[in-house]
């Protein structure tokens, strides 16, 4: 099944950079695709068995391996060129991690999407990008800072990214979306074909319409739900140089976005508000815990500008021969019979750090990766952020 004629209503600048094959790429989405692969497993499975062919192949052994009892349904091939039909229809372009327009930072977070939709301009995804989130019951005040802080990036030549939610993030993207220019991307839950909230409906097409990008790690009918959201927060955190926090309570997907921030070691800042607002809690704590206190763009510029322009090497690279990447790591080792019980009797519900796991149950990384590995696609473990695990419950 050919991408590229799947996409053939597209013009060539919107077709994606081809360092993957046609034959690849597709591969890559039905296995990403493929339940229980997340981002994580996807990187392990790649560099285990050298691309996403062999990988579907060798996923209903895995699971067997690591306890599964029942079969295991890989993404079929009418699924993803049902995927990929919407997404011409959609006039959406496929970015691979790795291809040229993939962001940058992106790249080097755990839980970095392989694939990404994009609708817009795919070049503004590889420009250096600053966060800008917040309450969605704003003030006009917030939402007046965050507009003139976008505007104040775009002039600079900063993009700003932000989640296209109502309140703070809209501020964010109508002031980055000028007559003329946009210079923002909005990441998205669900998929491109669902723009939430509705009432964004317009504000969206602005973006695209001037030169700005809609991305999502998504299928583009996907209707998002409440758990992914959080997901797509680490995407906006990830892409970004900074996450600026405008107006959040102190519990906020705006705060969930600035913990991620920090394990991606990106530059968290906060807007200050009154101790009498409720939606300036959060602020006030990240600025209390050691968030940079910052009043407008120009104070976030000075911070950021050191590490604009910075070389960020990918740990990821296509090769030249059949296989589609390398992720420079060894192969895992297979964990014996054994080895397999000692990882579950380490693990609980409650999520631990791998290097704990691995210090506790006195077996190698290679081997414990494999053995997470095998029992993630069993549909027995999931992923926290920070590198740490956790058996699901029964």
């Amino acid at each position: 099944m050919s991408l590229l004629r799947l996409f053939s209503g597209l013009s060539a600048a919107d077709v994606p950079h081809p360092c993957l094959n046609d034959d690849q790429k597709f591969d890559w989405l039905r296995l990403i695709r493929t339940p229980n692969v997340g981002p994580v497993a996807f990187r392990f499975l790649i560099n285990q068995y050298g691309g996403a062919k062999a990988a579907l192949e060798a996923l209903p052994d895995l699971a067997q391996k690591g306890g599964r009892k029942t079969s295991y349904k890989v993404a079929t091939i009418e699924e993803i060129e049902e995927e990929l039909y919407q997404a011409q229809r959609a006039k959406l372009s496929l970015l691979a991690m790795g291809e040229i327009n993939y962001p940058p930072a992106l790249v080097h977070i755990e839980q970095a999407p392989p694939l990404l939709y994009v609708k817009g301009n795919e070049n503004i995804l590889a420009k250096p990008a600053v966060a800008i989130v917040g309450s969605r019951n704003s003030s006009v005040v917030g939402q007046r800072i965050a507009h003139e802080m976008a505007q104040y990036f775009m002039k600079n030549d900063i993009i700003t990214s932000s989640g296209l939610a109502r309140g703070i993030d809209g501020a964010a993207h109508s002031g980055a979306t000028t007559q003329d220019l946009s210079a923002t991307i909005a990441v998205l839950a669900g998929g491109l074909n669902h723009i939430y909230p509705p009432q964004h409906l317009d504000l969206a097409q602005n973006i695209v319409d001037k030169g700005g990008a809609l991305i999502s790690e998504m299928a583009p009918n996907y209707k998002p739900r409440a758990k992914d959201f959080p997901r797509r927060n680490r995407i906006i955190s990830g892409l970004s140089l900074g996450i600026v926090i405008i107006e959040a309570a102190i519990k906020s997907g705006s705060l969930i976005t600035a913990r991620m921030g920090m394990e991606h070691n990106r530059v968290i800042f906060a807007v200050p508000g009154s101790p009498l607002d409720p939606r300036s809690e959060g602020t006030n704590k990240l600025i209390r815990d050691g968030a940079i206190l910052v009043r407008n763009g120009k104070d976030v510029l000075q911070d950021i500008s050191p590490i604009i322009g910075q070389e960020m090497q990918s740990e990821f690279q296509f090769n030249s021969d059949d296989k589609d990447s390398e992720f420079l790591t060894s192969p895992l080792d297979e964990p014996t019979n054994q080895e397999r019980k000692r990882l579950i009797d380490c693990l609980s519900v409650n999520p631990i750090e791998i290097d704990t796991l691995i210090t506790y149950s006195e077996i190698d990384v290679s081997t414990v990766q494999m053995g997470l590995l095998e029992l993630e696609l069993a549909g027995k473990l999931e992923r926290h952020p920070g590198g740490r695990v956790a058996l699901l419950p029964d």
